[in-house]
């Protein structure tokens, strides 16, 4: 079962995914002020590739915004082309 933790510092922050408890994935972010996280790494382990695992870390990440009345900026190539092919969570963007 594909799993989406949060670990939040002051300047920085990261989603890691794990699956029935293996290491996915790991997608980190940055703070700008107080009201916006930078997205700029996204990197899913080889044997997951395809499984979603990207994509749920950005899903969390944007469930987190919605939360904490914040904004995401991709800079991650993988999470700016998530945002890009679904409309549904650009309201944090």
């Amino acid at each position: 079962m594909l799993e989406v933790t949060q670990h939040n510092w002051e300047t920085k922050g990261e989603f890691a995914a794990t699956f029935d408890g293996q290491k996915a994935g790991l997608m980190t972010y940055s703070w700008a002020g107080n009201d916006k996280i930078i997205i700029d790494h996204t990197e899913v382990e080889p044997a997951y590739n395809g499984k979603g695992v990207g994509k749920a870390m950005v899903y969390k990440a944007v469930e987190f915004a919605r939360e904490n009345n914040l904004k995401i900026i991709p800079l991650c190539p993988f999470a700016k082309a998530t945002f890009q092919k679904n409309e549904e969570i650009r309201d944090v963007l």
